[in-house]
C-alpha cells in the first residue's frame, strides 16, 4: 500500500526529503506545508501536492500516513507528537527537540501509539560511515574520538546558518551527528561534558563556535568542535579520527587528490573519499605487522541519495514493523550530550550526565 506523505518545511533538507519521497514508488507526496508556499515554484515531481501554510489544517484535512518534519527545531517535538497522535508515522530532522524532556516525550509517544519514528541522523544510512563505525569497534577500549565540522559559510549558506542559529548554536545542531557516531562506536555510557564557546560576530545572538569534550564510563573520551561563518578557516575543517589500543581509523582525502573541497559544500559533510586504517600490532622485528590500509570510498552516495536512504529506512520500518527503540533512545542520548555542552559553555562548569 502506498504511503501518503505530508512534507512540512521546504528548506534545504525539506526539499531534499520531498524529492526523495517522489523517487520512491511506495510513497506519494500528497501535501506540502511551509510559510510562504504560495510563492514557491515547486519542482515537477511535487506539483500535484496540495499546498498548506497551516500544519494543523494540513494534518486534519489530509490525514497522511507519514509526516516528514523539516522545520526549525522549535517545532519538531510538537509537530511530531501531533502527527503520531493523529495516526501518522514520522520522519523528523535532527535535533529531535529543543530539550531532553521534549525529546523523551516524542519517543514516549512513538512507543505508546505504535507509530514509527525515524530521526534524521543521515550518517547512519551512509555505507562509508557504517564501515567507519565497524572498524572503530575493533580498536579496543578505551577509545579517543577526535571530530569536527567547521564551515566557512557566506552568502546564501551564511543566511541559512543564521536562521538555524535562531534555535541552536552549531555545537548542538551539528554536534548531534558526530556525538551519535561516538556513541555507536562505544557501548559505554556518557558521564560528563565540558565545553567552551565563542561568539565571533554580532550578526547572531549565539556562539557561532564551540568545542566540547565528553567522557564515557569505560574511559573513552571524545572531542568535537563546530563553527559557522565567513570568518572560519578552511584549514582542518573536517577531522574524523578515532584511536584505540589496537590502532586508529580516520576519514581522509585520497593521497593524490587534487579535488578542492570547501567546508560549506553540503556533500563534503558526509563525504569520506577514503578510510585509513592503522593497526598498532608489531611483528618480531618491531615493525608494524600489517601495513596501513586505505579503503577507497569513491563511489559513495551523495547527499540527495542519502536522504533517499533515510526514507527507504522509514518505509522498511513501516512495512516490516521494525523495532526502532534503540535508535530512538540514541537520538535522546546524543541530544542530551550536546545540550549539556551548551549548558557547560553558559555556566563554565563541567556537566555531569
Amino acid at each position: 500500500m502506498r504511503q501518503r506523505v505530508l512534507v512540512v518545511g521546504l528548506g534545504n533538507m525539506g526539499m531534499s526529503h520531498a524529492l526523495a519521497y517522489a523517487r520512491i514508488p511506495e510513497f506519494d507526496v500528497v501535501g506540502v506545508c511551509t510559510r510562504h508556499v504560495t510563492d514557491l515554484t515547486l519542482p515537477e515531481p511535487l506539483q500535484d501536492a496540495k499546498r498548506f501554510t497551516s500544519y494543523e489544517k494540513a494534518l486534519a484535512e489530509l490525514r497522511p500516513d507519514v509526516v516528514s518534519i523539516n522545520t526549525l527545531p522549535d517545532t519538531h517535538a510538537d509537530y511530531a507528537i501531533q502527527a503520531m497522535e493523529a495516526g501518522a508515522h514520522v520522519f523528523v530532522e535532527k535535533p529531535l527537540a529543543e530539550s531532553v524532556e521534549s525529546a523523551q516525550a516524542v519517543v514516549d509517544t512513538a512507543r505508546r501509539t505504535g507509530r514509527k519514528l525515524v530521526v534524521g541522523y543521515i550518517l547512519r544510512q551512509h555505507p562509508s560511515w557504517t564501515r567507519f563505525v565497524e572498524i572503530a569497534r575493533q580498536l579496543g577500549t578505551p577509545l579517543v574520538f577526535r571530530m569536527n565540522l567547521n564551515q566557512q559559510s557566506n552568502g546564501e549558506t551564511w543566511a541559512w546558518h543564521k536562521r538555524l542559529m535562531s534555535s541552536f548554536p552549531p555545537i548542538v545542531d551539528c554536534g548531534v551527528h558526530y556525538v551519535d557516531v561516538m556513541c555507536q562506536m562505544t557501548a559505554a555510557k556518557p558521564v560528563r561534558v565540558h565545553a567552551l564557546g565563542a561568539r565571533l560576530t554580532d550578526e547572531v545572538p549565539l556562539n557561532n563556535y564551540g568545542m566540547l569534550q565528553v567522557a564515557f564510563d569505560d574511559g573513552s573520551v571524545g572531542w568535537y568542535e563546530a563553527g559557522w561563518g565567513p570568518m572560519m578557516s578552511e584549514t582542518a575543517f573536517f577531522v574524523k579520527d578515532v584511536v584505540g589500543p589496537k590502532g586508529s581509523v580516520s576519514i581522509v582525502m585520497a593521497e593524490a587528490s587534487d579535488e578542492a573541497v570547501r567546508s560549506d559544500d553540503i556533500n563534503a559533510h558526509t563525504k569520506t573519499n577514503q578510510i585509513l586504517w592503522h593497526r598498532a600490532e608489531k611483528g618480531p622485528d618491531g615493525a608494524y605487522a600489517v601495513r596501513d590500509e586505505r579503503i577507497d570510498m569513491a563511489d559513495e552516495p551523495d547527499h540527495d541519495h542519502l536522504c533517499e536512504r533515510e526514507q527507504r529506512h522509514l518505509l522498511e520500518a513501516i512495512v516490516k514493523d521494525l523495532e526502532l527503540g534503540k535508535e530512538m533512545d540514541d537520538a535522546v542520548t546524543s541530544l542530551r550530550i550536546v545540550l549539556a555542552a551548551d549548558e557547560s559553555i553558559s555556566t563554565g562548569q563541567v556537566v555531569q550526565l
